[in-house]
């Protein structure tokens, strides 16, 4: 495996870790009623609340998200 080979093979290691914890994060605020759905959509993630679409790159959907459930943890 070369430079290239290897470097393109960590990439889409972080990048489904990323997938996998906007699909954990945006479950946990479903479960909990902040949200009422979330998933791709054009290339941005979308997520659907309260009448809303909101469309987040990956990582601002991410930090939305936690940021939301952080919000009504403290509450």
């Amino acid at each position: 495996m070369n430079d290239q080979d290897l470097r393109h093979q960590v990439e889409l290691e972080v990048e489904t870790m990323s997938i996998n914890k906007l699909t954990e994060v945006g479950n946990m605020a479903v479960s909990m009623g902040l949200i009422a759905g979330h998933g791709f959509r054009g290339g941005k993630y979308e997520i659907l609340q309260k009448g809303k679409v909101i469309l987040l790159s990956e990582r601002e959907a991410i930090g939305y998200l936690e940021q939301l459930i952080k919000s009504v943890m403290e509450s």
